[in-house]
């Protein structure tokens, strides 16, 4: 398994189960907006899509992400992370919204190490806008997706 440093104490290893979060800067609420929200989301699937990340779960709420992946064979999870942020700031600068700094810089990084784990996690962070109120039933909630729930 070949690991590249992060930050000291992180890791990254391809194959592995990360929980990601990132934070919008100033707290600034852009993904309440619907348009922004899915340019954000389109960012994401490109990743996805280009197998750098396998996503398991995500929600996208106001001011921030949780993002829960399986690091792909190629690139660390420092390079996707300054992958998504770049680009889906791009996008929503391009949209002609959010001046200046889209995400705060860094994020947090968990890795997790057993099935059970990932399925709690995915199911914890879907339940999110619940949990803050935003809506009466999961369903009604548009930015969120899960494999495993």
């Amino acid at each position: 398994m070949t690991y590249s440093n992060l930050l000291a104490g992180r890791f990254s290893a391809p194959g592995l189960v990360y929980l990601v979060t990132s934070v919008t800067s100033d707290r600034q609420a852009w993904f309440a907006d619907f348009a922004l929200a899915r340019a954000v989301v389109a960012e994401m699937r490109h990743l996805h899509d280009s197998g750098a990340v396998q996503s398991i779960a995500w929600v996208l709420m106001p001011d921030h992400l949780h993002w829960l992946i399986q690091l792909g064979e190629q690139g660390t999870l420092a390079q996707v992370m300054k992958s998504f942020k770049g680009r889906s700031a791009q996008a929503l600068h391009a949209m002609g919204h959010a001046p200046g700094p889209v995400w705060q810089r860094g994020y947090h990084d968990r890795a997790l190490r057993r099935e059970e784990d990932v399925l709690q996690v995915a199911r914890y962070l879907a339940a999110n806008p619940l949990r803050a109120g935003l809506v009466q039933s999961l369903g009604d909630y548009p930015h969120w997706d899960a494999v495993w729930v």
